[in-house]
């Protein structure tokens, strides 16, 4: 059977797929998986990251009881003006010395060159460091030190990392 000009494979039988719904089951799959190895205990609860496309979460659960000890979240996060930051984050200017020369160019094999400024950091790395800061914060206030850290099948990197790291920093032990 011949297919018209304008039709397209999704209207001749095929099904079109859904990319998102596919890592959404994925992420899912991974969260189960590790679900089966973390559980959180009175002794030593377990504290859950979601992460969405511009917020993050951050949970301590008594899986035991199915309770939600501590929460934090970066909706009600605020930060401090941004002319404020970019005036701490500016380096002072040095003088170079006038003997050397520039190290701005590549040499033969593209070594030796400076290395730019450091990109700066993004809203939503900002918003999990100050979630990690803040769950931190709200675990110690109610006793707990301890927990076992479910990254929700996401993988260790990136935002989730950073609030993991952020949360070590706040006095959590993981």
């Amino acid at each position: 059977m011949r297919r018209a000009s304008g039709d397209t494979d999704w209207e001749f039988g095929q099904v079109k797929r859904d990319i998102n719904r596919e890592k959404r089951r994925g992420r899912i799959r991974r969260h189960e998986r590790v679900r089966d190895k973390v559980r959180g205990t009175s002794d030593r609860p377990r504290l859950c990251v979601f992460r969405s496309l511009n917020h993050i979460y951050a949970q301590v659960i008594d899986d035991g009881t199915g309770r939600t000890l501590a929460y934090a979240t970066s909706l009600k996060v605020e930060f401090p003006p941004v002319e404020a930051q970019a005036a701490q984050a500016a380096p002072a200017e040095q003088a170079d010395k006038p003997g050397k020369p520039e190290k701005t160019e590549k040499g033969d094999k593209g070594k030796g060159g400076k290395k730019g400024a450091p990109r700066p950091m993004s809203l939503k790395m900002k918003r999990s460091i100050a979630v990690g800061k803040a769950i931190a914060a709200a675990a110690l206030e109610k006793g707990i030190k301890t927990v076992a850290f479910d990254r929700g099948g996401y993988l260790y990197h990136g935002r989730v990392a950073a609030l993991a790291k952020a949360a070590r920093e706040g006095g959590l032990e993981f």
